[in-house]
């Protein structure tokens, strides 16, 4: 059974994708000054989560069909995980 999506979902996802974007916006500002590459990879990651965010309720696509937008959240956690990785290798290495 497909439930619409109300309005009061599409107000929190457009909240939640604004909310990602301006915090992928700040890490961006930081990678500018810094040159580090964790805060560029940030910075993407808050960008996919604000699309997984905003996606749906763009699509119009029902609750049940949702696990494919999942995949862009991975995508930005495993982003996340391997920047950090990689930033403590670095460390370790240099």
């Amino acid at each position: 059974m497909s439930f619409p999506i109300t309005p009061i979902e599409g107000l929190i996802a457009g909240a939640l994708a604004a909310g990602y974007l301006v915090a992928g916006l700040f890490f961006l500002k930081f990678w500018w000054r810094t040159g580090d590459r964790l805060f560029l990879a940030f910075s993407g990651a808050f960008a996919l989560l604000a699309v997984a965010s905003a996606l749906p309720i763009m699509l119009g696509t029902p609750h049940e069909e949702r696990s494919g937008i999942y995949l862009i959240r991975l995508a930005a956690f495993v982003l996340i995980i391997l920047a950090v990785v990689g930033k403590n290798l670095r460390r370790r290495g240099g």
